[in-house]
């Protein structure tokens, strides 16, 4: 029968093991210290590759690895080649483009006056006089926009704006126009290039707030995509100083650039550094008074802050390996050192309380193999779970995902290593140091008894070295009897335990009320700093233009008898099923087919067999040149062709979800084999897999936290509250992400797998010291396991969440949001560790004691059964006879 009180197949020999090592550590503590730093320098090496292994693209970055919208675009891009010079166009676009946008925005009601496009014609030529010098031959050749410029028909430049092209330089003329909209004179769309608009009859525009420009350029050559490039760059320098020298009154102007998001997004960057130093000075000091002592010779100060640097030496050695190896470095590993700080302090915290409980007259060595045996399972747990959960998460489909989980998992592993051997080699040393009795700065030999003649302060200064004269060891931390004597039986009274179990009731009730409301998907505003000059530019077009969304391609893949009415009509009724839609505006579709059949009857043109219908396009596309991009023709075959469907409010992540994937299932479900495309559907693919993955992810390491919680906590139905405490921890931080207002992307996924990996260590600690205890009490079982840990859990918290808490003053999205989760997981994992399981476990604890005893006397009974079944027979049988 499998007893549930008692699964120690793993815990025993690993505590022998650890003992064996802390002995060894003990007896040879400068090896264990030098060879620790001096891989660490090694390794630190690796960090002059940095440069080289920044991998900071958003879109390899942020958006799935495979998504079907990067295979849609590689078809699009293999049969519908963008031509930029003579035959541009914006809706045929596959990627972006490479282009400059400005947004102005009134400063009264309507942009469209004379005194406003006087000031927009100004700024429009100032941006068309911008030139660049590129060295060619030996020399140096100036290029301005006319000569980069996206071109149609011919070498015409692409106008930034259909009413700029209109007035002709005259701003008078903008109100003598009849401007309407969406659509304008020659069936031109005004969706992307005015915003803000009040219509009047006949769509006519009465008023207008905002007016965008945008500035297309060449990037279908090498030479040219590389010339736009250093164009766009000098617009982003040179801008804001133009703006300033045409003193615009009357329009309020913003900017962004196709390249503005990417540079914005690197300089990210820039915003660690400097928070880092802070987190590291703050985590040393906190480390340093949590384990400050009154007594001179018990002070923990050097080992405190050596715990730290312990921490720092690991961030040095995987990530110098690491980068050694050519793993690509993305903008959130440079979350990791502040985790790695919390990480690394906690189990100094855990080896520390372990060293306090040894016994102080007992040789160093032995004290150190003491120390070692104890910390060993809550230590080994704690790094295996985390390292476990960082390297399941390996397994996203992000790969700015992939990229943290192994450099952070890589830090725990390094951090545990140091932690046992560099910074045990500094404890046992410290250790030395007490068993001389020597002060803990100038290291001189102390008195251990206080001298009645001298005054206090000398007392203070120079005697230390005393002990519990009970236990043996040292005195107790005035926290550490603050759990033993308040906490812990505060905690197992009855009507305390009443109360904490309503309190749990309502922060499970509200936590997955949260859930339901979790927002999906990643912003990619949300990815430049607070303040870089793309977020005002943001701000206006969500505000302005944000009615219009993405013109979606709808493509037919395979070869199809166009010609046929019965596929005709399949056509038109995929192309319905389209418009129909809630996001769809049925009004701005466009359709070569449905204008060449139209077209032909009206004059009667017969094109029922696929040779009239080719020869018929063909001379159909020379009076409508701007269709011929839309079909390809292979030898009088048409292979493949697209038409266009305008979509309406997609605002909000939510109707960014739900359009791809009505879209998506429209085309799956028509006759004619079709798919539909924009390149913000690269984006939006995040959406199809980011609750998928991160609920496969938490699965997949749960499990395997309950795997190592059976083999290392000597008790079953403990390994089970470990994982409940899991599921528990990660309803709360996923609910509460509603409540701070923080989305299910990417970022915050790296977080929730950093969930599982810390609501082990908190659970682990407590659970494992109760179900240790041999003591009879559970209540008493439990207010020892406050008495030990209580305090290092304490530590260990604050520790973490003052190492991250300088990122809540950071001034970017992505370090705000780690810190938010950050927060939340270590408050949760504390209040569950301190408050919630040390109410259940002796509960639990009680009924399983109760329910083992019963089985057990139950096997009892039957056995001595057994053992007297043939005395009975014998019994039986003389009777009978």
């Amino acid at each position: 029968m499998l007893d549930l009180n008692n699964t120690k197949c793993l815990e025993r020999p690993l505590s022998a093991g650890f003992r064996k090592l802390g002995r060894l550590v003990g007896r040879f503590p400068w090896w264990f210290l030098v060879i620790p730093i001096a891989i660490s320098a090694g390794l630190g090496a690796g960090f002059i590759f940095l440069p080289q292994r920044k991998s900071n693209d958003i879109e390899e970055q942020f958006t799935p690895i495979g998504g079907p919208a990067k295979g849609e675009r590689k078809f699009i891009m293999d049969h519908f080649p963008v031509n930029d010079s003579g035959q541009f166009s914006v809706q045929r676009l596959i990627t972006e483009g490479a282009f400059a946008s400005i947004i102005a925005v009134s400063t009264s009601t309507n942009v469209l006056d004379i005194s406003r496009f006087q000031e927009l014609l100004k700024l429009d030529k100032a941006v068309r006089s911008m030139n660049i010098t590129i060295p060619e031959l030996g020399s140096e050749v100036q290029l301005g926009y006319q000569q980069l410029c996206a071109e149609i028909q011919g070498s015409t430049c692409l106008a930034p704006n259909p009413l700029i092209d209109a007035v002709q330089g005259n701003p008078e003329r903008i109100e003598k126009i009849d401007v309407t909209y969406p659509m304008f004179q020659s069936g031109t769309f005004l969706g992307m290039y005015l915003g803000g608009v009040k219509l009047g009859p006949a769509d006519t525009v009465l008023e207008a707030k905002a007016l965008r420009l945008v500035y297309y350029l060449k990037e279908d050559k090498a030479q040219d995509r590389n010339n736009s490039l250093v164009w766009l760059n000098h617009f982003i320098k040179t801008i804001p100083q133009q703006i300033d020298e045409l003193q615009l009154k009357t329009i309020q102007v913003s900017y962004f650039t196709s390249l503005s998001r990417q540079l914005e997004f690197e300089d990210n960057i820039n915003i660690a550094i400097p928070l880092f130093s802070i987190a590291y000075f703050i985590t040393i000091f906190f480390s340093i008074i949590s384990c400050l002592r009154f007594d001179s010779v018990r002070n923990k100060v050097w080992v405190a802050a050596f715990g730290v640097i312990s921490s720092g030496l690991a961030v040095l050695s995987s990530f110098g390996l690491l980068l050694f190896c050519g793993v690509p470095f993305v903008i959130t590993v440079a979350n990791a050192p502040f985790l790695i700080l919390g990480v690394g302090v906690d189990d100094m915290f855990i080896m520390i309380s372990n060293w306090q409980h040894t016994k102080v007259k007992s040789k160093v060595e032995e004290r150190m193999a003491d120390t070692y045996a104890e910390a060993a399972v809550s230590v080994t747990i704690t790094t295996l779970t985390d390292v476990l959960a960082f390297y399941i998460g390996i397994m996203t489909s992000f790969q700015s995902v992939k990229s943290f989980c192994i450099y952070t998992g890589t830090a725990i592993l390094f951090c545990f290593f140091y932690n046992i051997t560099c910074f045990g080699a500094f404890l046992a040393l410290n250790g030395r140091r007490e068993e001389s009795n020597r002060h803990w700065m100038i290291c001189t030999e102390m008195k251990d008894h206080a001298d009645s003649e001298r005054s206090s302060v000398y007392n203070a200064c120079c005697v230390g070295g005393s002990y519990d004269q009970v236990t043996s060891t040292e005195i107790d931390h005035p926290m550490t009897l603050f759990f033993r004597k308040y906490y812990g039986p505060f905690l197992t009274n009855i009507w305390t335990k009443i109360i904490v179990i309503i309190l749990y009731c309502g922060y499970l009730a509200s936590s997955i009320y949260g859930c339901f409301y979790v927002k999906e998907g990643i912003n990619l505003r949300n990815v430049a700093p607070d303040n870089s000059y793309v977020a005002p530019f943001y701000d206006k077009e969500e505000l302005y233009f944000s009615y219009y969304g993405p013109r979606v391609m709808v493509i037919i893949t395979e070869q199809t008898e166009y010609w046929n009415l019965e596929t005709q009509d399949k056509i038109e009724s995929c192309m319905e099923s389209f418009e129909n839609n809630s996001y769809v505006d049925k009004t701005l579709s466009e359709s070569w087919l449905r204008i060449f059949v139209d077209a032909a009857e009206k004059i009667k043109l017969d094109i029922s067999t696929h040779d009239l219908f080719v020869k018929y396009l063909i001379a159909f596309s020379v009076y409508a040149p701007n269709y011929i991009p839309d079909v390809e023709m292979k030898s009088k075959d048409i292979i493949a062709s697209r038409f266009f469907i305008q979509t309406v409010n997609v605002t909000t992540a939510v109707d960014q979800k739900e359009l791809l994937n009505q879209l998506r299932d429209i085309a799956s479900r028509c006759d004619i084999p079709l798919l539909v495309y924009h390149p913000a559907f690269i984006y939006f693919d995040q959406f199809a897999v980011i609750i998928q993955t991160t609920i496969a992810n938490v699965l997949i390491a749960a499990a395997a936290m309950f795997i190592i919680s059976i083999l290392l906590i000597p008790n079953l139905l403990c390994a089970l509250w470990v994982t409940f405490s899991i599921a528990s921890i990660i309803v709360g931080v996923t609910g509460f992400m509603t409540y701070w207002d923080v989305n299910l992307d990417s970022i915050s996924m790296i977080n929730l797998v950093i969930c599982i990996g810390f609501s082990v260590d908190f659970s682990a600690h407590i659970s494992y010291a109760f179900v240790s205890n041999v003591k009879s009490s559970v209540n008493n079982k439990i207010i020892d396991a406050l008495h030990s840990l209580g305090y290092p859990i304490v530590q260990g918290a604050l520790s973490t969440v003052l190492g991250v808490i300088v990122l809540s003053a950071a001034g970017s999205y992505i370090f705000r949001t780690f810190f938010k989760i950050m927060f939340l997981v270590i408050s949760f994992g504390a209040l569950h560790g301190l408050v919630f399981l040390p109410v259940f476990l002796p509960v639990l604890g009680s009924c399983c004691t109760k329910c083992f005893n019963t089985v057990k006397a139950r096997n009892d009974i039957n056995e001595l059964e057994t053992l007297n079944a043939p005395e009975r027979l014998e019994n039986t049988l003389d009777t009978n006879v």
